[in-house]
């Protein structure tokens, strides 16, 4: 924790939700992830994104190019925190990616996405 200044996730303990996975052929993903595994799908936009339920949490396929803050591997992973705003404030400024008001995008050492959510009440 020393290279982030000792701060914790404003003492919150974060809920995996889901995972966001970027790919080239967004169809032939949701071919494999629907009749190969097969993963009830839940919501899509065609050409954008397929998200399919699994269990305690969510599988999203995306088309690479379709976000503006990229992740470097590829992939994005979910987590609710019960508060965002001061889950935010724990957390060093040069790490997030983009804050919005029901959700912020901050980057683990290599570079992947970590999407933060409020969780619902």
């Amino acid at each position: 924790m020393e290279a982030y200044g000792g701060v914790v996730l404003s003492n919150q303990i974060p809920r995996f939700t889901g995972v966001e996975l970027y790919f080239d052929d967004l169809d032939r993903a949701k071919e494999f992830y629907s009749h190969i595994l097969p993963l009830e799908l839940a919501d899509e936009q065609a050409g954008h994104y397929a998200k399919f339920q699994s269990g305690a949490g969510f599988i999203c396929l995306e088309k690479k190019g379709s976000e503006t803050y990229p992740s470097r591997d590829k992939a994005v992973l979910f987590f609710e925190v019960e508060d965002l705003p001061a889950a935010i404030a724990t957390i060093e400024s040069s790490l997030i990616v983009r804050s919005e008001p029901a959700w912020a995008v901050l980057r683990d050492p290599e570079g992947h996405n970590i999407l933060l959510l409020q969780r619902s009440r």
